[in-house]
């Protein structure tokens, strides 16, 4: 087992001499000393180069290293020396702006005139400023209330669409043999058409009540927050007989911060600032698919 930190820079073109130099130079600054791995490889979508670190970085560190990273047009995972990419046997993910280009509720609500209000409480749980997740849907659900269920099924044809490399994820995940688990605090009518479209192995989401062909305002049974997600993560590790550490975690909003915690590598997608301080790796540029090569 390695003792060292490793960088990896993923990018949609041939990463630069200049970053490794600028990566170089800061370590130099910080007391560190990082050395280039193994020589650079392409799937023929991403490039990677990875460099190994002589000791654990403080969070600040990090910040400023993925920092140097985004002006050389990459992004950048932190993987830990305990980490083995040959024993992870689950992949657990959020769908909201993770899996999907939407927040279902909102898309939602703006057929009903009310998606700015509905966004609101939205972008303020992701961001963690409120911190009750039960109680924010609770908020923006009741103000659903009268929405012809028909709504559910325009939104998903005429605006939901999986984000960049979820198809290809999806497929190199399910070949590898690992549990594909999507956990998400939105809807079970979008998870089941996404599990049978993407071929995710489990879901757990949220289902909207309905009566009368109308979404009534409220939600049925116990809600999917961070908690439930982290809970069905251990579930699923359990079911592979595994420990958290053998899984990958993707995720946007601090809902997801309980799941992604302890696991093998976290992935921010395009994710709030609180969520990419905490993660293993943040994807601002590269497609969702792009975590399969932090498993080569």
């Amino acid at each position: 087992m390695s003792s060292h930190l490793t960088l990896v820079a993923l990018a949609n073109t041939v990463v630069s001499d200049e970053l490794h130099l600028a990566l170089i130079k800061h370590a130099k600054v910080l007391g560190i000393e990082l050395t280039k791995g193994k020589p650079e490889k392409s799937n023929s979508t991403y490039f990677t180069a990875r460099w190994t670190c002589s000791q654990a970085l403080p969070p600040e560190a990090r910040v400023v290293m993925r920092d140097i990273a985004a002006a050389h047009d990459a992004d950048l995972a932190f993987l830990s020396p305990d980490f083995k990419p040959n024993e992870v046997k689950v992949l657990a993910m959020d769908m909201d702006s993770t899996l999907i280009n939407i927040e279902c509720i909102d898309e939602i609500a703006d057929f009903t005139g009310k998606k700015a209000a509905v966004s609101e409480i939205t972008e303020a749980t992701m961001r963690g400023e409120i911190k009750d997740f039960k109680e924010s849907l609770r908020r923006r659900v009741a103000l659903l209330e009268g929405v012809s269920a028909d709504v559910l099924e325009s939104v998903y044809q005429e605006r939901l669409r999986p984000n960049p490399g979820a198809t290809e994820l999806l497929s190199g995940a399910n070949a590898r043999g690992l549990y594909t688990l999507l956990v998400s605090g939105g809807f079970t009518f979008f998870t089941k058409k996404l599990q049978q479209e993407l071929g995710f192995k489990q879901t757990q989401a949220n289902t909207l009540e309905i009566i009368d062909g109308k979404l009534t305002g409220k939600v049925i049974g116990d809600i999917v927050d961070g908690a439930a997600k982290s809970a069905y993560l251990e579930q699923a590790c359990s079911l592979m007989g595994c420990d958290k550490k053998n899984s990958i975690t993707m995720g946007d909003g601090s809902n997801d911060l309980p799941m992604m915690h302890g696991s093998g590598i976290s992935i921010a997608y395009r994710a709030k600032p609180i969520v990419k301080e905490k993660a293993d790796a943040a994807f601002d540029r590269v497609g969702l698919d792009a975590a399969l090569l932090l498993l080569a």
